[in-house]
């Protein structure tokens, strides 16, 4: 058989003017099938792409039959036809400011802590105003005041439940991503306004719609409850059961609420005792807000509530948190023990959920602050 060879010749420019050669000689394919690609294993792909060279090694040109294209060859053309030319531009790699980042919840804490937030903080009234008989009950039979070296971080808390979303902030951004992602599992960064929102449970496109009596903070408490690894596993099954094709719920629209609960508690010092033990508040209130919703979820699957029976569910729930702060710590105290055993399930022995559903849009939920103010079925929150 007669040998048949063949030879290229490419010429590179490289930066700083000079011309490089590159050239390698095709060996018989009875010698070694890839003998050719050992010349262009040096060569970046752009360029075998820019020079045709793929194409003619996986056609007849200068002799070279299909039959003995090596496999290695093919699938660098077919990697090569998959990869976009497109490169990214300049400054859109992801920092720590953007949006494409999880944050923690102590991370953005830190974030309110060295913004100026005075002009918020002159809206808050940190406790409750009584007089007349009210005052001297309160004064007699009620819970002990708050240290004065806590009305710092008790003012904070209730500082940034008077700051609104917004969306131009990066670390605000964040903060709704790390949401997103850590309750559906997806791994890409999602519009800061739109119908997934409602998935999550939002009344509509923009969650800021929805932050009306908590702010911030409604936020923070969502962001607390899916960074903490405890907790975690807690806010999954509670998201489960809020997709429950019977008994399903606004999910972080009923955080909400919970979070206006925990609020109207530190005003009205019923959790003073507990933070005075601690010497912390924002430990203490985000420990209170999980128990909240720890005990919220367990009525709500145990006693087959719906979404009729929201509005009732929550005020009674708003009379036993302020009531008995420190059971419900204690029950969710119980709740992570088993977590970090691997033993703790929300729902002790029942798991099933039922069928998944998607949330009605047609369907009404009734808020501690929707009650009316002087209905049997309690008063207004905030």
């Amino acid at each position: 058989m007669n040998e048949k060879s063949c030879s290229f010749h490419n010429e590179k420019e490289l930066r700083d003017g000079q011309v490089e050669s590159v050239s390698a000689v095709y060996s018989p394919p009875c010698e070694k099938d890839n003998s050719a690609l050992l010349a262009f294993r040096g060569i970046p792909i752009s360029e075998l792409k820019n020079y045709n060279i793929l194409q003619a090694l996986t056609t007849e040109a200068n002799g070279w039959a299909p039959g003995v294209v090596s496999t290695e060859v093919l699938r660098a053309q077919e990697e090569w036809e998959a990869v976009d030319s497109l490169q990214p531009e300049p400054g859109n790699q992801a920092s720590s400011d953007q949006p494409g980042q999880l944050i923690s919840f102590s991370e953005a804490l830190q974030h309110f802590q060295t913004l100026d937030l005075s002009s918020f903080k002159k809206r808050i009234q940190p406790t409750i105003r009584r007089s007349g008989l009210a005052a001297l009950r309160h004064c007699l039979f009620g819970p002990p005041k708050l240290h004065q070296g806590l009305h710092e971080e008790r003012d904070l808390v209730l500082t940034i439940a008077q700051c609104g979303l917004d969306s131009q902030d990066p670390v605000h951004g964040r903060v709704l991503q790390t949401i997103y992602k850590k309750l559906t599992g997806s791994k890409f960064d999602c519009a800061l306004h739109g119908d997934h929102w409602e998935d999550l449970g939002f009344q509509g496109a923009n969650p800021a719609t929805d932050l009306r009596g908590a702010g911030f903070l409604a936020l923070l408490h969502l962001l607390y409850l899916v960074m903490d690894s405890k907790t975690f596993l807690m806010a999954q099954e509670i998201f489960r059961l809020s997709h429950h094709h019977i008994q399903q719920f606004p999910f972080c629209l009923m955080s909400v609420n919970i979070t206006r609960i925990a609020i109207q508690a530190l005003r009205e010092e019923c959790l003073s005792r507990e933070c005075n033990r601690q010497q912390q508040v924002i430990s203490v209130v985000n420990s209170f807000y999980a128990a909240t919703f720890l005990h919220l979820a367990r009525v709500w699957r145990m006693q087959q509530k719906t979404l009729s029976d929201s509005g009732f569910v929550l005020k009674d729930l708003e009379v036993l948190a302020k009531k008995s702060p420190r059971r419900l710590l204690k029950t969710l105290e119980s709740y992570l023990a088993g977590v970090s055993k691997g033993q703790a399930s929300l729902f002790g022995a029942q798991k099933c959920y039922g069928p998944q559903a998607p949330h009605s849009r047609d369907l009404t939920f009734t808020g501690v602050c929707d009650l009316p103010p002087h209905s049997s079925e309690g008063t207004w929150l905030i």
